[in-house]
């Protein structure tokens, strides 16, 4: 008997809406990535694309626990000799509060190819609306 493997055409995508009021960064990452990636169907190939779409909303009002606020720092580097940029989680939060969440669930995908396939069908907004009401988007508690 063989095992059943999935194609691309048998994939079926669903859509979800995660409002991420009051939830806790790394736990919204965590249930997150787990839907980018799959996991959450028995159909789920390590090294296949099986996963959902995930539309965050609300990205501004995410929780961080303990000090994270002022002490978890995200640096990026320029490219250049002396180019290393580095911004607290309050001024991140405060420029661009999207990116928190997508650097969040990023860190919890594959870093590979499929990784970056996966991440593609994440979408962050800061506030409550997102243009994706035709996709019929279900509602998951964070």
């Amino acid at each position: 008997m063989s095992t059943p493997f999935p194609s691309s055409k048998d994939i079926a995508r669903s859509w979800f809406v995660i409002n991420a009021e009051g939830a806790v960064l790394g736990r919204l990452a965590t249930k997150t990535a787990r839907l980018l990636m799959g996991k959450h169907k028995p159909g789920y190939t390590p090294f296949l694309d099986t996963g959902d779409h995930v539309v965050i909303v609300n990205a501004e009002k995410v929780r961080m626990t303990g000090n994270k606020e002022t002490q978890k720092v995200y640096r990026r580097h320029s490219g250049y000799p002396g180019g290393l940029v580095e911004v607290q989680a309050r001024k991140m939060r405060a420029t661009r509060p999207i990116r928190i969440v997508e650097l969040a669930v990023q860190g919890m995908l594959p870093k590979t190819k499929l990784g970056k396939q996966m991440y593609r069908k994440l979408n962050v907004y800061a506030g409550p609306k997102h243009p994706h009401q035709a996709q019929k988007p279900v509602e998951i508690p964070a």
